[in-house]
């Protein structure tokens, strides 16, 4: 049988490349070209090449049949439905939403442990869904557990598998019940489906299959499928062609070409017969020989001792740039993407796995107005909307505690049902009456006592009260907040009931003058309402949990990636910031590859609470070593882009960092080869742009001179001495007539613990006259309890402190009272 491979350099951009192949070898035939079924490993890839398309043939035209594979390459966890990208009609059962599913899970670990709090619960069941989607993906039966943990294993991995055997026993029963299947159970079924379907009945139209490297045993097995069709072509991405046979017999799980190597062998196909794409015949790559000496396998680095080949055209077009912190890092990536832009047509992409740095670069380009299209998007738990409904919860779930309703309450979108300004105006008339100083009792019954004494104490000193409608506008939000603060004080509620509370209380405080919850609008606020209909729907067949783990699925549910907000609009055309997975086939004419960073490109090895290496070796699950041949496989490509700015931090919040071992690996070979990348003037760059004229800057010192009628006809004593140190102080205190505001909620502090000391006892003295009783100290330490407790209501940790201070305090006072008393006659 006749297998048709072909490869595309890591030099020629992989998509434009397959664009003018498809359109040299079909484009004079519009429906021939139509008939052209096209499978890529990512719905971005698809996207590109359906752009690249028109764009190369400079028109409007009849685009092939292109699909995306769901390639299973990566991390990329793919939806439901991701089989009908290839045009299937699968018989499988449709999968189980990805909530759902966490969820269902954390039942699971709850009755395993009943003690483990939500938080961990859903940890936990995350990490479920991940073992369950690798053993499907590699076709291994949870029935090869048993027995898989050896004698002269911790005892801890037999219990761990343990509890893994009860998962697997009870989840495919919780599946067959709901007549639902896994995602990734399903996205290999529809691939084995695919396969043997073109097995048995070749198509009579031209497939292509390219881009991926088929690290997927069900991949790897649709493009053996595809190879061997009558017209079908498999195009591999980056395949080195140039290696020298030692190396490549030497390949480790760590390289990149280690998954083409094993690609090929299961095709059956000798590299060196694979030919170049006809669009992608070779050329002088200089770049390409540097790649090739910098990933070379460790058992041939002893040509490292000859590095002629390796000349100063090499890094033409490559820089590099080590910065001393994470801002600094952002800053140069954001400069090198502003200064692509200088030239007409020119595109710019940073790729990173570092989403810290992505929003830092987002950031800083938004000093020059340019939004910037970012592949991962953002996190809902981030988005406005997002903050708000936790906000909701931490609110309520803390007894209102000053500062969490104060972020609550002057959230944007909070407006009470009224105008966004009167709303605003009552919530610091409210701040200024309850929160200011030591924080007011628990829940909505202390916020009401709080503004009562306030109100109170005005009256008293003659001071303004706060303003008249404050009560009636706090027992509306008391009366809206009830059904979900009592939900989350439950210790068993319908997981349903608190969704709908919540929501209910959400829309009743972001609701505006208009009858409008401002909470559902634009995409966050609508991606925000579609996960809170899934929520509700996985909630229906849940078990109850407690209203305190509700927290931790709602965080969960906000930050999980496949609902983060992707812009749609507004973005710059020739500017993107892309994932190494969203990189991968596509290319920018400057590419800036940052966070170059041990831990975070490669990323480290994270840790399995499930299985160790040992036993996914004896599963025939892949090994950590794999991911970072994967990743180095995208930094090879990558970095054989006409411009190339690698960038890292030196530091990361003050702990110093250790440089990628690519970086390592390509000074050892510049230096061997005598050469060196390009440094360009950054920090001078970053100091101009952020560099002030100081005469503009100059103004002379604030003089207030305020006239003879305005100042103080006298100071005290110590107010004399603050006068001549600073004074505004004064200035600000007597002429502007300023006061600093308590801090919010703050602790009770040592004058509150004396008024309440000195309170209880002139009430004893006033309440007790002539000689003590002879209860006088139980007497007393019923008052000093009231009053402590009072002082004391919003910081109860203060009690185990000041309450056997009173106690010496009160036994003193009474014995030196009953003493002294003997001597007064009235």
């Amino acid at each position: 049988m006749t297998v048709r491979v072909a490869a595309v350099p890591a030099s020629r951009p992989f998509v434009d490349t397959l664009a003018r192949g498809l359109l040299a070898e079909h484009g004079g035939d519009p429906a021939a070209l139509a008939r052209v079924r096209v499978l890529l490993p990512t719905r971005r890839a698809v996207r590109a090449l359906r752009e690249a398309l028109p764009r190369l043939r400079g028109g409007a035209m009849l685009l092939p049949d292109i699909r995306a594979l769901g390639d299973l390459d990566d991390e990329e966890d793919l939806g439901p439905g991701d089989e009908e990208d290839l045009g299937l009609d699968s018989p499988a059962p449709p999968a189980i939403g990805a909530l759902a599913r966490r969820l269902l899970l954390a039942e699971l670990v709850r009755a395993k442990q009943p003690g483990a709090p939500g938080a961990q619960a859903m940890a936990l069941a995350a990490e479920l869904a991940r073992l369950l989607d690798e053993m499907q993906t590699a076709r291994v039966d949870f029935a090869a557990l048993d027995g898989l943990v050896p004698d002269d294993l911790a005892e801890h991995w037999r219990e761990t598998l343990e509890f893994l055997a009860i998962v697997a026993d009870a989840w495919p029963k919780i599946l067959a019940e709901r007549g639902l299947i896994d995602p990734a159970a399903r996205r290999v079924r529809a691939l084995e489906a695919l396969a043997e379907d073109w097995r048995r009945a070749p198509p009579d139209s031209p497939v292509v299959a390219a881009g991926s490297t088929g690290s997927q045993p069900a991949v790897a097995e649709l493009l053996a499928a595809v190879a061997g069709l009558p017209r079908g072509l498999v195009l591999l991405p980056g395949l080195d062609r140039g290696i020298d046979d030692a190396s490549w017999e030497a390949l480790d799980e760590t390289h990149p070409q280690f998954g083409l190597k094993a690609l090929l062998a299961r095709l059956g196909v000798d590299r060196r017969r694979v030919p170049a794409w006809p669009e992608a015949e070779e050329e002088a790559a200089p770049r390409a020989a540097l790649v090739r000496e910098l990933m070379r396998p460790g058992a041939t680095v002893e040509k490292w001792r000859d590095l002629g080949h390796v000349g100063a055209d090499a890094v033409a077009g490559l820089e590099a740039a080590a910065c001393p912190d994470a801002r600094t890092e952002a800053e140069t990536a954001a400069l090198a993407m502003r200064r692509a832009l200088e030239q007409p047509g020119r595109t710019a992409a940073l790729v990173t796995a570092d989403r810290g740095l992505a929003r830092r670069v987002r950031a800083e380009l938004g000093r020059w107005g340019l939004e910037v299209d970012d592949s991962a998007g953002r996190p809902l738990a981030d988005t406005e909307p997002g903050v708000f409904l936790r906000l909701v919860v931490d609110a309520l779930a803390r007894d209102l505690a000053p500062v969490p309703l104060l972020a609550l309450l002057k959230h944007p979108l909070s407006c009470g049902g009224g105008a966004r300004r009167s709303f605003l105006r009552r919530v610091r008339a409210f701040e200024r009456a309850c929160l200011r100083g030591p924080r007011p009792a628990p829940g909505f019954a202390g916020l009401k006592a709080a503004l009562a004494a306030a109100r109170k104490a005005a009256l008293e000193e003659k001071r303004t009260p706060p303003e008249d409608g404050l009560a009636e506008w706090l027992e509306g939000l008391a009366a809206a907040a009830e059904p979900l603060a009592r939900a989350l004080a439950e210790p068993s509620v319908a997981l349903a009931d608190l969704v709908a509370a919540h929501r209910s209380f959400a829309e009743s405080l972001s609701t505006d003058e208009d009858d409008t919850p401002n909470l559902w609008t634009h995409d966050a606020g609508i991606a925000c309402r579609e996960l809170f209909d899934d929520l509700a729907c996985a909630a229906a067949r849940l078990r109850p949990i407690s209203g305190a783990d509700y927290a931790a699925v709602l965080d969960e549910a906000l930050r999980d990636p496949r609902v983060a907000v992707r812009p749609v609009r507004d973005t710059h055309p020739r500017l993107f910031v892309w994932g190494p997975l969203e990189a991968r086939l596509l290319r920018a004419d400057t590419v800036i590859l940052g966070g170059l960073e041990e831990g975070v490109w490669p990323a480290g090895a994270a840790a399995d609470p499930w299985l160790n290496r040992l036993m996914r070796a004896r599963l025939g699950l892949s090994s950590p070593e794999r991911r970072i041949g994967l990743s180095a496989h995208d930094f090879a490509q990558l970095l054989q882009a006409p411009q190339v700015l690698l960038t890292r931090a030196e530091r990361r919040e003050g702990t110093p960092t250790v440089k990628t071992r690519w970086l390592t690996r390509l000074d050892a070979v510049l230096g061997g080869a005598g050469i060196s990348v390009g440094q360009a003037p950054w920090p001078e760059w970053r100091a101009m742009l952020d560099g002030r004229d100081e005469a503009a800057d100059r103004i002379d010192p604030p003089a207030p001179c305020p006239p003879l009628s305005a100042r103080p006809r006298e100071l005290s004593v110590t107010r004399v001495e603050a006068w001549m140190r600073d004074p505004y102080d004064v200035y600000a205190r007597r002429i502007l007539a300023l006061r600093k505001l308590d801090p919010v909620g703050a602790d009770p502090t040592q004058r509150e613990y004396g008024i309440a000391v000195h309170e209880a006892l002139a009430r004893f003295v006033r309440t007790t006259p002539g000689s003590l009783p002879a209860d006088a100290l139980d007497r007393l330490l019923g008052l000093g309890r009231a009053h402590l407790e009072e002082a004391t209501r919003g910081a109860p940790n203060l009690w185990e402190f000041w309450w056997p201070r009173f106690r010496r305090i009160a036994e003193w006072f009474v014995d030196l009272e009953r003493e002294r008393r003997r001597t007064i006659v009235r």
